[in-house]
This record gives structure tokens, C-alpha cells and sequence, in this order.
């Protein structure tokens, strides 16, 4: 219930003893509520984990994986937005993406093969880019990037080929390393460099391991 109170000048004003109360608790936990804050924007615009939902990344990625992934690798945004603050590095083939799917908005986990002006070539699961096979090792089932290496999953065949297309620039183009077991750019085009929400770093969490540190 509020009581009666004056300001100088004899106005009068209502104060709600439930307002004080939730000043008082405000007042209390100020620096929990400012924890809280920059842990959402830390989450929202820095740092997050992603749970893999499926096997179209095997073997590489698992289902069940939870992946540590950085917002800012590709320029650091407004919270809960696509605007831009920072700009960052341009993504790289081999480099392991999460993004919103051109076609259904559908977050994705996949792999960069190819950047804008590369000739992106799939054939029988394997990519060649303007024309030469990325180096595999003597199984076949692994193809090297200049940092990073892509352990294949060809269990379900290759997938769709794809015939010799040039990347646009300000686009890449991506594919998961279970080629007969994804849909990726074969099916739904190129995506946007604009629109890679964050790069995956490594696996923390693995079903049946515990956690782990596996890099990508």
C-alpha cells in the first residue's frame, strides 16, 4: 500500500512501499544483474557453443558434439543483429562455419571448401578447385587444407557432383564432411560471407567421452 509523502514546494506524491522494495533488491544485486548483462552480450556477440544435431559433418564432427565457436572471427556485431561494429578476418577454406541456411534460415554447421573466385569443382564427394584435387592421404577418406584437414565420411557415397562454378566474390561455398550424408551449397547455393554468424574452434563435449579439446 502507498503512503503520503511531500517534495519541496508542498506537492505531494504516492510512494509505493513495493517500489521500494524492488529499488532495495536492485540496489543489492546491481553487480549480479550487471554479471548477468555482459554474459548475454558476451554470448550474443563474442563467444557460444553449438550442439551438433546431426552426422553430416562425420567424421570430423559428431552427433551430440558440443562445439565452442567464435562470433567475432568474421567481425564482431550489435547483439541479435547483423550489424557489423568491427570488421574481421574473411573466412578460408577448411575452416569449419556456422551459419543461417539460405534457403530456410535452419542454423548450420559445415565447411568452407572454396571462397569467392575459386572454380569449385565436386566429384564423386571429393573437391578440386580451378581444376586441381585437394591433397588426400592414402586412404582417400582425408582431404588437406593448407591448415586444417577434412576426415570424410563417404560411407553414404559422394552426393550430388557438382560441375566446375565460380564462387562469387563475397561468398564461399560449403559442404559437410559426410558428402552423400549433407545438404549443403550443392542444394542451396552460396552463402554470403555477410551471413557466417561465427567460426567453430574445436569439440569441448563429446558423448562418451566427457569433455575433450578436439581443434578444428
Amino acid at each position: 500500500m502507498g503512503t503520503l509523502d511531500t517534495v519541496p514546494g508542498g506537492r505531494f506524491f504516492i510512494f509505493n512501499s513495493e517500489d521500494s522494495v524492488m529499488l532495495s533488491w536492485l540496489r543489492q544485486n546491481r553487480r549480479f544483474l550487471l554479471a548477468l548483462f555482459l554474459l548475454f552480450v558476451a554470448r550474443a556477440s563474442l563467444a557460444d557453443h553449438y550442439l551438433v544435431p546431426s552426422g553430416s559433418m562425420e567424421y570430423t564432427l559428431l552427433p551430440g558434439d558440443r562445439v565452442f565457436v567464435d562470433k567475432r572471427a568474421y567481425g564482431l556485431r550489435v547483439p541479435l543483429t547483423q550489424i557489423k561494429l568491427l570488421a574481421g578476418a574473411s573466412p578460408s577454406p577448411g575452416e569449419v562455419v556456422v551459419f543461417d541456411a539460405p534457403d530456410s534460415g535452419i542454423r548450420l554447421i559445415k565447411r568452407v571448401v572454396a571462397v569467392g573466385g575459386d572454380v569449385v569443382q565436386v566429384r564423386d564427394g571429393h573437391v578440386l578447385i580451378n581444376g586441381k584435387p585437394f591433397p588426400r592421404d592414402a586412404s582417400g577418406d582425408v582431404e588437406r587444407f593448407s591448415e586444417r584437414s577434412a576426415n570424410l565420411n563417404l560411407t553414404f557415397g559422394g552426393g550430388p557432383d557438382l560441375p566446375p562454378t565460380q564462387v562469387p566474390e563475397g561468398h564461399v561455398f560449403v559442404l559437410g564432411d559426410s558428402r552423400g550424408n549433407s545438404r549443403d551449397s550443392r542444394w542451396f547455393g552460396f552463402v554470403p560471407e555477410a551471413a557466417l554468424y561465427a567460426k567453430a574452434l574445436g569439440v569441448y563435449y563429446r558423448s562418451g567421452e566427457g569433455f575433450v579439446w578436439v581443434p578444428l
